[in-house]
């Protein structure tokens, strides 16, 4: 069993392996952390967990620069807005964050782009620092039986999906052949791509297997594409990006 201790970044989104997430940190108890992260060796990972918050805020209620901040402190604790117990609040599985890019700008907050490297489980919050951190297990991850048919099915229904998604001929989608064939990426870039809620995201990402997450896929993907074709031609996503999020 591997563990780590790593700075801890809740938000109301799932990270799955080998998404790019880009961030906007503003808040102080974020600015520390990438000032922190900023102090790793170029030539090794910057790595900070993302979990996605069950209950709470990504920022303070009365946070430096957010409605309700006159006349309160700058400076708010690591935990604000996620409860008496943190822990509780964030979903338990999440996923660990490479930071490519850190820039600082001029005010002092920060240009975060990120990806998605390995699953982990949470297994405790200290918020006694700047920031919060969190001991981590790292998940191994399973293929699972019949793996590369799944993927292969999985693939088709996104394919049609993507395509009712765009609008547009499946010849036309420039992603199309570029899609891949390990059921591993197959499966996380599909929860990534589909037009999911959290919860639904969530519960994929926390799948025991590759296999169990494509077949969830398969089902939801039919499904979608069935309530698309009765609604207007809606944007297609990109891949591989997130949504940039303010922390």
């Amino acid at each position: 069993m591997t563990t780590a201790r790593l700075p801890l970044f809740p938000l109301n989104a799932v990270l799955f392996p080998g998404l790019v997430l880009p961030l906007n940190v503003f808040e102080e108890r974020y600015r520390a952390m990438m000032r922190e992260l900023l102090k790793t060796d170029e030539d090794e990972p910057r790595r900070f967990a993302v979990v996605a918050i069950r209950d709470g805020r990504e920022t303070a209620p009365t946070g430096a620069g957010m409605p309700g901040a006159v006349n309160v402190p700058a400076e708010r604790g690591p935990a604000d807005g996620f409860g008496p117990d943190p822990a509780q609040t964030f979903h338990r599985v999440g996923c660990i964050a490479d930071a490519a890019k850190i820039r600082e700008r001029p005010d002092g907050s920060f240009e975060v782009l990120a990806t998605g490297t390995t699953r982990v489980k949470l297994l405790s919050v200290e918020a006694s620092g700047p920031f919060l951190t969190a001991e981590l297990e790292e998940l191994d991850e399973e293929t699972g039986e019949e793996a590369g048919a799944l993927a292969e099915g999985v693939l088709r229904a996104f394919r049609s999906y993507q395509k009712r998604l765009a609008g547009a001929s499946e010849r036309s989608l420039s992603t199309g052949a570029d899609l891949p064939d390990d059921p591993s990426v197959v499966s996380y870039l599909v929860a990534a791509a589909a037009v999911l809620d959290v919860p639904t995201r969530q519960r994929l990402l926390q799948a025991p297997d590759s296999a169990t997450r494509l077949r969830e896929e398969l089902t939801l993907l039919r499904r979608e594409a069935a309530v698309i074709r009765h609604l207007p031609s809606l944007p297609a996503v990109d891949l591989t990006r997130a949504p940039t999020h303010p922390n």
